[in-house]
């Protein structure tokens, strides 16, 4: 099965990234995961669905322990024949 997460963390700041976006950007592009954008207002990955799950799962963990006081995440089924479980 194939996932595409979407996730946002707050609060913003628009002059300085704070910790836990930046802390949320590593846990995504250091994953092994397919179509990585990382932007100022939204963040999208897409890959094997035990792929994307762990590396939600530290992105939790992580930015909350940063200093997230709010993270929102959308995961989607982009292809449910596809790679298998992982």
């Amino acid at each position: 099965m194939r996932l595409r997460v979407e996730f946002t963390t707050e609060p913003f700041d628009l002059d300085q990234a704070p910790a836990h976006a930046v802390v949320a950007r590593e846990v995504i592009e250091a994953a092994e995961l397919d179509a990585v954008d990382v932007g100022p207002f939204g963040n999208t990955a897409e890959g094997g669905a035990d792929t994307v799950l762990a590396a939600v799962d530290a992105l939790l963990r992580k930015s909350l322990q940063a200093g997230a006081t709010r993270i929102s995440l959308q995961v989607n089924v982009v292809d449910a024949a596809g790679e298998g479980a992982e």
